[in-house]
């Protein structure tokens, strides 16, 4: 297996090199060369596999044997490890229909645990046999940052600077990531929304002489192994699920930036007969009316109850449209081009027919997410935080009678009771979280301004 970038001006990489690239060269995005495709018996193979085995399984098909089975069985083990169920990501039927997979076990509770345990580990892998230095730079729209400091705090030979947008992340988001006080650890808070933070990000990463001297490393999602990482559970819960069942199978995802719902596209192109692979959005709805209309245009940015998905720049949509033209790296460049040079693309056709049998889309508006809260817990007493109300609501809108819904839990509730409090809903928080509202803060507020916040990472290099 190698790795290519989507723009096609990159020679093919390992899957270690990949890792370290992270945003490609060119300012595209890594993808494998080739998908591979797990046979319909291997699958049933795998129902019967622990979440760590099936994690083991999965990876053998994209590490090219860089790692030794032992090494990444160890930080496999490591990762899971000090989740707060054996499962990892257990599924609970909320009726005959809908079953939920709660990807919010990990350490800061929220679904990016699930990668980013991981991730942390592997670059402390990576730093420690190859003797270097590894500098995590990322942008945040509230869980990535968290859990992505949780992942590699205090590890030796790397320093993570993480971007979140100031005042526009919930109270216990800010609070997972600005109570760390570890010396390898720089939060900055900019003025700004998620997108203004994730430019600065894209543009630091693409000037390579900048990249290479301070050896930044990349832990959003524009690093495929996240993608990765991620598809693992799309496995996990179709195949648990599947058995109970003799209906077709449709995966509703809460997604902004596009990483997750791309990981169950890989999924699918991997040959797990997911039969419709919903995305839910908000009122930051670029993505339901690409799917609806072809035309991908970012607009005004909204605030909502769902701040994780307060995104209107999805940065995996590149990854999607890549396979969207027949993986021509030619054609895709001449889109992104046109996107940044024109503020839209649109398809149209054959290639909008072909968008529409990959998803189907709802835009959940903020009353919407607060009576899918409230009817939940009225008729199931399960409270779901408002970025999984809004992945109910989306396969409420598609899943039809002769259908089985999985719809992912991405964060627990009680990481946005700001939305909670709304719709007179008391909940009791988790020990762990409660603490953080006694401890201190450490975090820098700046301007969205490019030079202020490179004079803020040189300073914390040194």
């Amino acid at each position: 297996m190698r790795y290519i970038s989507t723009r096609g001006n990159v020679e093919p990489k390992g899957f270690i090199d990949t890792v370290l690239m992270g945003l490609a060269d060119d300012g595209g995005l890594m993808v494998p060369s080739e998908i591979p495709v797990v046979s319909a018996a291997t699958l049933e193979e795998w129902r019967s596999l622990s979440y760590q085995e099936l994690f083991l399984k999965i990876f053998a098909y994209y590490t090219n044997d860089e790692i030794p089975l032992e090494d990444l069985q160890e930080m496999v083990n490591t990762s899971y490890g000090n989740f707060r169920t054996p499962e990892v990501t257990p599924i609970h039927q909320v009726n005959d229909s809908l079953y939920v997979l709660e990807l919010f076990h990990g350490p800061t509770f929220a679904f990016k645990d699930v990668a980013l345990q991981f991730m942390g580990e592997l670059y402390s892998y990576i730093s420690k046999k190859q003797n270097k230095i590894i500098h995590i730079l990322g942008a945040t729209s509230g869980d990535t940052g968290a859990a992505a400091i949780q992942g590699v705090r205090g590890k030796e030979g790397i320093k993570i600077c993480i971007l979140h947008p100031h005042g526009k992340v919930s109270k216990v988001q800010e609070l997972q990531m600005t109570t760390v006080d570890d010396s390898n650890v720089l939060n900055l808070s900019v003025h700004g929304n998620f997108d203004d933070c994730q430019k600065v990000i894209k543009d630091l990463f693409a000037d390579l002489d900048f990249k290479s001297r301070y050896h930044l490393r990349a832990i959003n999602s524009i690093n495929f192994v996240r993608i990765l990482a991620q598809t693992v559970y799309y496995f996990y819960a179709y195949l648990h699920v599947d058995g109970s069942s003799e209906k077709k199978i449709n995966i509703s995802v809460p997604s902004g930036n596009f990483g997750n719902i791309f990981s169950g596209y890989l999924a699918k192109q991997m040959g797990l007969p997911i039969n419709k692979l919903i995305i839910a959005t908000n009122e930051n709805n670029i993505l339901e009316r690409f799917v609806n209309t072809g035309e991908y245009k970012p607009g005004s940015f909204t605030s909502t109850y769902s701040p994780s998905m307060d995104i209107q720049v999805a940065s995996n949509f590149e990854r999607y449209l890549y396979y969207l033209v027949g993986e021509d790296s030619e054609k895709l460049s001449a889109y992104m081009s046109k996107l940044q040079t024109e503020g839209k693309i649109t398809v149209e056709g054959e290639a909008l027919q072909q968008v529409q049998k990959d998803f189907a889309a709802l835009g959940v508006k903020n009353d919407q997410c607060l009576n899918t809260i409230a009817k939940y817990q009225k008729e199931y007493s399960y409270l779901l935080d408002p970025h999984t109300a809004c992945g109910i609501a989306a396969y409420e809108a598609f899943n039809g009678s002769d259908e089985i819904g999985i719809t992912f839990a991405t964060a627990h509730p009680a990481k946005f009771d700001e939305a909670i409090t709304l719709i007179d809903i008391k909940q009791e928080f988790p020990a762990q979280i409660k603490a953080l509202f006694e401890m201190p803060q450490h975090q820098t507020v700046v301007d969205h301004d490019k030079d202020e916040i490179v004079r803020q990472l040189q300073a914390f290099y040194k």
